[in-house]
């Protein structure tokens, strides 16, 4: 079940505030997909970026979205969880 993992938020939202970032894409796992509300709620509480969030397929750490590759410049931070 994923509420049973530990996301650690706290960590994530110091990650943006610390690099600055205003615009943060957040690539999830299949299984954690079901929790971007809570995601998005919790760090749009705890910094001033917005969030965006990957959708697509997504098989690890080595899977950067397209986006990432083909848009240079238009996030600040990608965020990868359930890898």
């Amino acid at each position: 079940m994923t509420q049973d993992y530990d996301l650690e938020l706290e960590r994530v939202a110091k990650e943006i505030r610390d690099q600055k970032a205003r615009k943060v894409l957040i690539q999830l796992g299949d299984g954690l997909k079901p929790r971007a509300m809570e995601i998005q709620e919790s760090l749009s509480g705890k910094t001033d970026a917005q969030i965006y969030f990957w959708m697509g397929s997504c098989y690890g750490k080595c899977d950067i979205p397209e986006i990432i590759d083909n848009k240079k410049g238009d996030f600040d931070l990608l965020v990868q969880f359930g890898h």
